[in-house]
């Protein structure tokens, strides 16, 4: 505070203080491609989700598209099961059932569903095939990269792009094939008379898939996905996850294939950085568990492979528990730890629950009735002297066959049911037809009467249902 003369002294910072930034600039990550019994199958699962997702639309059922989310007809078409909006429980269920699949799957061996099947990481190993086709291996993108723009980089650079933003518009358009008849669709693009809710969301999945997979790549899984962050509540000290075996590797060091390790004071590996070079998201497994691992298994074949090379037994990288790579667990020992009670309570709460979903759906009937008044006229006496109500009955035909169905009525009075036409409902639809009920005054209560509709289907009388009702008399 004393300063004399009143001049303001400059204070120099100290050798020691540095200025760090808040935010860390993104370093591109080349994933170096890599062959082993991990990445077939990961080459394996990204053909089969595929397959599925793109073909699905194309294929026919009873005269109409096998998988359809209906939503303007609100209707979920999956092969010969009709969804309405009154079976949303059943979507539920099958909401719930996948969570705790991810809950059961993740405290077994951790992050299968990021590492195999994840659409991020399914279509992001997609572009990275595309990118290795057209610019070549990690060490031909990284040369283009650090080149000047020439018409050589011009010309691969669009290339790729072109083919990531092709792959990704019909992405989009698939995935708004699964709501709107994608043999439709296809005419609508045709014919340029695509409507502004499709055009919307191809493009909007289109951008998504291009810049997710294109551009973000680690950086979704790192920052946006919050299944990275709240993984670790999943796992418990016998989950299996990717791991390091430090106790062998170290101490690190490069060496000759025929150095004896052990002579050299060295451990089994030779720190060449093949783990880090084939990890999507950059980092290095021989620092532990990181939350940026998404449990690919790509440093587990690649370094299996430099053990190959250099004579040393695979494993060095593996999947293993935190209580194996401890000693606390013996290593034949570890997968009956797979069998622990969090792991039992997981999968029965899962089964229980898959059995009462498919027992839900296996004795739903296909048949809902809906009694709607005429609120116009409550009631009337006719020629007879008998009392007269007429009603509206909605029905609901969840087949796909066509019903006629019969109805009758039931109550504290004999009841005689008025029908001005059939009622034959055409398969998957719902139709509503005028129904007037006839009661003798004299066997009728002033005021509400409780009476019971029973509608059957002709062909199949096990299909029928009952619904309540009231019938006016004054």
């Amino acid at each position: 505070m004393d300063n004399p003369g009143g001049k303001l002294k400059v204070v120099k910072p100290e050798a020691d203080d540095a200025e760090q930034s808040l935010y860390a600039i993104r370093q591109k990550i080349y994933p170096r491609a890599v062959t082993g019994w991990f990445a077939t199958w990961r080459t394996t699962l990204v053909l089969l989700t595929q397959l599925v997702f793109y073909g699905l639309p194309w294929l026919m059922w009873n005269g109409r598209q096998a998988v359809l989310f209906d939503l303007v007809e609100r209707k979920f078409y999956i092969f010969g099961l009709v969804l309405w909006p009154q079976d949303f429980i059943f979507l539920t269920g099958v909401l719930v059932i996948s969570a705790l699949s991810l809950f059961l799957f993740t405290a077994i061996g951790g992050r299968l569903w990021c590492g195999y099947a994840c659409p991020q990481t399914v279509y992001t190993e997609i572009f990275l095939w595309i990118e290795r086709m057209v610019e070549g291996d990690r060490t031909k993108q990284m040369r283009l990269d650090k080149q000047g723009f020439g018409l050589r980089k011009l010309g691969l650079k669009a290339t790729k792009h072109g083919l990531w933003i092709a792959l990704a518009a019909w992405t989009g358009f698939t995935f708004v094939g699964y709501f709107t008849p994608i043999h439709v669709l296809m005419g609508e693009v045709a014919t340029f008379s695509l409507g502004p809710w499709e055009t919307f969301w191809i493009l909007f999945y289109g951008f998504a898939t291009y810049g997710n997979a294109g551009w973000m790549r680690e950086q979704v899984c790192k920052y946006m996905c919050p299944y990275a962050r709240f993984q670790g509540v999943m796992f418990d000290k016998d989950t299996l996850i990717v791991t390091y075996d430090a106790a062998r590797g170290e101490p690190r060091g490069a060496r000759g294939k025929s150095v004896d390790p052990k002579a050299k004071g060295l451990g089994d590996c030779v720190d060449c950085n093949i783990c880090v070079q084939v990890c999507p998201t950059g980092i290095d497994i021989r620092r532990g568990l990181q939350y940026e691992c998404i449990g690919c298994a790509a440093c587990i074949d690649g370094c299996n492979q430099v053990m190959d090379k250099m004579g040393y037994g695979r494993g060095l990288i593996r999947y293993s528990t935190e209580n194996a790579i401890a000693g606390v667990v013996p290593a034949d020992k570890v997968v009956k730890r797979v069998f622990r009670p969090r792991v039992m309570i997981y999968a029965t709460v899962l089964g229980l629950i898959v059995t009462a979903w498919a027992i839900g759906l296996s004795l739903r009937t296909p048949l809902k009735l809906n009694i709607i008044r005429d609120r116009a006229t409550l009631v009337r006496e006719v020629e007879d002297g008998r009392l007269e109500n007429i009603y509206r009955l909605q029905i609901m035909n969840a087949e796909e066959r066509p019903h006629t169905y019969r109805v009758h009525v039931t109550g504290a009075a004999p009841m005689e049911v008025v029908l001005d036409k059939p009622l034959a409902v055409a398969g998957a639809t719902t139709m509503t037809f005028p129904v007037r009920v006839r009661a003798p005054m004299e066997s009728l209560k002033a005021g509400s009467n409780p009476v019971q509709f029973h509608l059957t289907a002709i062909e199949d009388p096990a299909l029928s249902v009952n619904e309540k009702s009231v019938f006016f008399a004054r």
